[in-house]
């Protein structure tokens, strides 16, 4: 059987969802050992077991910035190891760690995968081109392990309900001038649902106008408990924050209902949203790309079409 590592970043004090995610495809792969990067709990550890993980790689950097320290730890358990497969999300911390790791191996990365398969003696990954509208996959033979980066929401999170898992300390060496330490964290204030993980996402676009009609926007999402995103024209233009921005750039999403509100439907936006199970466009562009993808199309100005869809919600 095929010993596959999951890297996983601590969040808010629990396993990152797209560690939760890699855990899924993991367990179909072979047996689990999951690298966890953070402080560690009783319940985050417990959670690494529901999902699958039967061991657990704990590695504390404290205030230390992880990258340089796990990826050199990392880097001597495979040599002493020797996993088939070690399984990345496609996140700033996760490349950061799979760059280093593989430069100290010497092995090749392959980055944002759909899907991953264990091959004889080689990984072969599926990736998504041209905004999504092709597949290409790719194969790589050679010396284990294989280093593999995959995209938020290719897969869900699926617990099995599993037992918790043995849990080994994972020393972190001494990395000289590679080394960086936290000095202070600002976190975002945010209300509502979280992009990521909320069923419903109403996103602007610069179909709006101006940074003034996203009011709109967020007043449609809050009618529907919903989370707010945007396209990367008006992240850039400074109409909202980069938090919510999806895209390729940004964030991949996969909520029930996306309603899409001024937005052309550039191929770099469509290849972070074009997988919700119902996508509904507003444009005034009957034309526009968005069009090609929705399930619903409003041929319509955002400014009229969207004050009566939040007249008639508050009306019910």
């Amino acid at each position: 059987m095929a010993v596959v590592w999951v890297f996983i970043e601590e969040e808010g004090g629990a396993p990152a969802t797209v560690g939760l995610e890699l855990l899924t495809k993991a367990r179909s792969l072979g047996e689990v050992t999951v690298v966890y990067a953070g402080a560690g709990s009783e319940q985050a550890f417990a959670t690494l077991g529901e999902h699958g993980a039967g061991r657990v790689l704990h590695a504390d950097p404290g205030d230390a910035l992880p990258s340089a320290p796990v990826a050199a730890a990392l880097a001597a358990a495979c040599e002493a190891e020797a996993p088939d497969l070690i399984l990345f999300g496609q996140t700033y911390t996760d490349r950061d760690v799979a760059g280093r790791l593989a430069a100290r191996l010497d092995r090749p990365v392959l980055s944002n995968a759909s899907d991953v398969e264990l091959g004889e003696g080689a990984v072969v990954t599926t990736h998504e081109i041209g905004g999504g509208t092709q597949i290409a996959t790719a194969e790589v033979a050679g010396e284990e392990p294989h280093i593999v980066l995959v995209r938020p929401k290719s897969f869900p999170a699926e617990p099995v309900g599993g037992g918790v898992p043995q849990v080994e300390e994972l020393e972190l060496p001494e990395v000289g001038r590679s080394a960086a330490r936290v000095v202070e964290r600002h976190v975002e204030e945010r209300e509502g649902p979280q992009l990521e993980d909320a069923a419903v996402i109403v996103a602007g676009g610069r179909g709006l106008g101006s940074a003034d009609a996203f009011d709109m926007v967020e007043k449609l999402a809050k009618r529907l408990n919903a989370a707010t995103g945007a396209t990367r024209a008006i992240v850039d233009a400074g109409w909202v924050p980069y938090a919510k921005q999806v895209g390729q750039t940004g964030k991949t999403v996969k909520p029930d209902v996306y309603i899409a509100a001024g937005i052309s439907g550039a191929m770099q936006h469509l290849v972070g949203m074009k997988d919700s199970k119902t996508i509904i466009a507003i444009n005034k562009d009957p034309d526009a790309p968005i069009f090609s993808i929705a399930d619903l199309g409003i041929v319509g100005d955002v400014h009229s079409v969207l004050p009566k869809l939040i007249e008639a919600l508050e009306s019910r």
